[in-house]
Parts: C-alpha cells; structure tokens; sequence
C-alpha cells in the first residue's frame, strides 16, 4: 500500500508538518502560523503543489537539480543497483563496482591531477573530511603544527560542526560554541557592498592579499590550508573581482599552503564548465563535491583529491570514514547522472546557449529602480536591491527586510527566486530552456515591481 499516494488536502498535511517536522534554518512557530507550501511534484524546471499551482525553480532545489527533475533514468538506476547490491560498505578491506566506476568517472571528469576520490553522504560531511585530510597530510609530512585552515567571512560550506566552522556565517556560529579551534577568517571579495572608493580591480586585489597578512599573523609554518567556494552560493551569489583569484593562486605557491575549493554548488557545469575550478583559472588540491554529482536525486557527496595529496595519505591509515561512503545505489545514481550530462551536452549548452541568453536577460534586470548590480555566472545568478543605485546604499529598515518582501513577491508569483539579506538569487536547472528563462524573467520582473511598490508604500525606500 502506498501512503503517499492519495494525500490529504493542503490544511492537513500544514498541520502535520507543524505536529511533527523541524525544517532546516527556520523558525518553527513562524512557519506553522503562516503554513509550509507543500510540494507534490515535479517535472524539468516546474514544481507543483498540493493546491495544483506550478512553479518554475529558480534554485534548483538547492543548487543541485542540474538535470533537471523527473528523468527516469535515474530511478530505474537506483532501482536496479537496489536489486543487485542494495549497500555495501568500503571499510574492512571490501570496495564495489558502483563506487570504482563512479570514482574513475570523477577523475576523468576533474583536473589531470585530481584521482582519487573519497566519498561522502553529502558537503557538509565532505568538507568534515577535509579538515581531517589536511591535517593528516600534514602530520604525515612531519608538520602536525600546520592545522589551521583558513576561510572567509560570509562563505558557506556546510551546516556540521565542522561544516560550519568553515563557513563564515556568524548567525551560524552563534549557535553551538564555532567555529571549532584551528579555523581563522579573512574578508570575503564583495565589491558592492564591501568595496567603498576602490574601483573592482583594487578592491580584488586588497581582499586576496588579506590572505596573506592572515598567513603571516598566524605563521606560515601554523597554516595548513585556504578554502573558498570559487563563486559564493549561499552567502549571495558573489563574484570576485577578475584580479582576485589569480592573487590568490600566487599566495597559496608562494606559501605552500593547500588550497580547497568547495565545488558543492559550482560543480558540475553550475558555472559553464564541469567544475568552478576551471571557470576562474585555479588549481586546487581538494575539491568538495555533492549537491550535482546525482542532481540531488540521491545524497552523495565527496573529496576529490590530488595525486600529490593522495600519495602522502595513501602512506598511512587515514582513520576517518561514514556508514554511506560510496553507497552503491548512491554511486549508480549518480554515474547515470553524469552520463546524462556528459551524452546530452548539458555542460556544452550552458556555456554556449542558455547561459549567454539568459546573462543577457539577467543583466538587462540592472534597469529596474529597485537593482543596483546584476551578476551572473553561467546558471548562478545575483541582483543587489538597494533604495540607490548610484551610491551603493543600503536600506535604513532592518538588513533583509526588502529582500524578505521581494522572496514572498516571488513566492506568490510562482518562482522560486531566494533571497540572502538584500539579494536575491537563482541557480536554475541546467536543463533550463529560453523560453523558460523569458517566463523567469517575467515572473522576477513583477515581483521586483510588486515589491518596489511595497516598499514606497511602506515608507521603506529610505536610505541607511
């Protein structure tokens, strides 16, 4: 009997979801009083909902439907590997094909460097394990001292401990004694917010080298590794100034220290390229993967590492490991999802097609009254609000109330367009086609107008 077959109307399953169901990142009592909106199905790029409206998912759930929703493929793979070896582990001297195979896939798919691969359920546990391979590599090489592990401010790598730690989310570390010790933080490469009279250029270059006066501060012999998203997802959609990775890549040689980038949200053609690596000209030692490794059909996540590093930890045991590394139906998952990229050229299409296209619309948004800056990097994609646009300002109400406004415009105009303060964000599936993104467009143009008029009309336009 399938109990999910024929569900209750929508007024049930809100209160069952108040009854009996934490959310991640939200206020219980709030989200019970107004009532969750309850998703029931999905196809490409478009949600439905228990009342029958459709949806077009600017955020591809959470940055990870690349392919887009409702593809078979990947439920009969998951099927069948269940049939064949449901699970496995790869403790005990013991590995299954599903984990080679999809381990091989990687290394052909990253940089010629990075082949091996340690599998994870998901980012947040992937980045836990980066903390454990840096400082085991470098004890390994005689230098226990070097543990710390730079971020930044703002970045987002996860919601473990560990995760968390990482991140530079300061609401994040006010819950639950973090960042955890051996974590140091340098400002993120904001220009719009954070740049005041330098021109981009300038700004670039002042926030990289903030890098390394935190590596002196601390002690080169003390820093063990630097770790950045290559474009920050969660913390914005923020795009560094041109000059800022090439500064950071002279910094992290000159040094010797490790350099992570977190591929969670930027992998898998995310950015036009199969990893955020490549779109921005860096050679990192550790990539973190999940989110479109299976599209988000399955959890999976993982470490892609260098030979260099490989070759170190290959030397002892590595005393570190999850239940689900390399879970077989995972794996399968997510190798069919790879060649589902890879044979339909949906990498290729973002870069070429779909992308130019929709920066085209994307930028065109920067008329708006209520738009200072547009961003865009293949299908990641940013708009500051702000009350004036010449000056950069921010908002005199609290931070985060015009973009609250302008996230329930969206909502009731069915697109799925998230906000981070006084930005809003998308990350639409790559399997987006123009048409769709001219019905995104739309849809976020009015609800850019609905809020603009909102805030005149509560007296909010006023500036900070």
């Amino acid at each position: 009997m399938n109990i999910l077959a024929n569900y209750p109307p929508t007024e049930e399953l809100q209160a069952l979801d108040a009854a009996y169901h934490l959310h991640p990142f939200t206020h219980a009592n709030a989200l019970a009083a107004k009532g969750p909106r309850v998703i029931t199905s999905a196809k490409g790029v478009w949600l439905k909902d228990s009342d029958g409206e459709e949806i077009i998912d600017g955020m591809a759930g959470l940055w990870c439907v690349n392919i887009g929703y409702g593809r078979d493929e990947l439920a009969e793979a998951a099927a069948r590997q269940m049939k064949e070896l449901p699970y496995y582990n790869t403790f005990f001297q013991t590995t299954h094909v599903p984990a080679l195979m999809l381990a091989k896939k990687l290394a052909e798919l990253a940089p010629d460097n990075m082949n091996q691969v340690f599998f994870a359920s998901g980012g947040s546990d992937a980045n836990d394990t980066n903390i454990r391979l840096v400082r085991t590599y470098w004890a390994e090489k005689g230098q226990p001292e070097r543990e710390v592990i730079i971020s930044r401010w703002n970045a987002y790598h996860g919601s473990t401990i560990g995760g968390a730690s990482l991140g530079g989310m300061k609401g994040m570390h006010g819950q639950g004694s973090l960042p955890i010790p051996g974590i140091a933080f340098i400002d993120q490469p904001n220009w719009w917010a954070e740049g005041g009279d330098m021109t981009p250029e300038a700004f670039g270059l002042e926030r990289a080298r903030q890098l390394e006066n935190k590596i002196k501060e601390i002690g080169p012999d003390k820093v063990g590794a630097f770790i950045a998203e290559p474009i920050q997802g969660a913390g914005g959609v923020i795009v560094p100034p041109d000059t800022y990775w090439p500064e950071i890549q002279r910094i992290v040689k000159k040094y010797g220290i490790l350099l992570i980038a977190d591929e969670v949200i930027c992998g898998f053609g995310r950015t036009g390229n199969w990893f955020g690596s490549q779109t921005v000209g860096i050679e990192p030692d550790i990539m973190t993967i999940a989110k479109g490794l299976s599209s988000g059909y399955i959890p999976i996540g993982g470490s892609i590492v260098s030979d260099a590093v490989a070759a170190i930890l290959r030397e002892t045991e590595f005393n570190h490991g999850y239940t689900y590394s390399g879970h077989p139906v995972a794996c399968a998952v997510a190798l069919e999802n790879l060649r589902i990229l890879e044979e339909e050229g949906m990498v290729d299409n973002v870069r070429d097609v779909t992308a130019p296209y929709l920066r085209e619309k994307w930028e065109a948004l920067a008329d708006h009254p209520l738009v200072g800056e547009a961003k865009i990097v293949g299908m990641m994609a940013s708009i500051a609000l702000t009350p004036d646009k010449s000056t950069r300002a921010v908002f005199a109400a609290e931070a985060g109330t015009a973009g609250f406004i302008c996230r329930d415009r969206c909502f009731a105009n069915n697109i799925i367009m998230r906000s981070v303060g006084d930005r809003m964000i998308i990350s639409p599936p790559l399997s987006i086609t123009c048409d769709e993104i001219d019905i995104l467009i739309a849809r976020a143009r009015k609800s850019l107008d609905e809020c603009y008029a909102q805030l005149k009309a509560d007296d909010l336009l006023k500036v900070g």
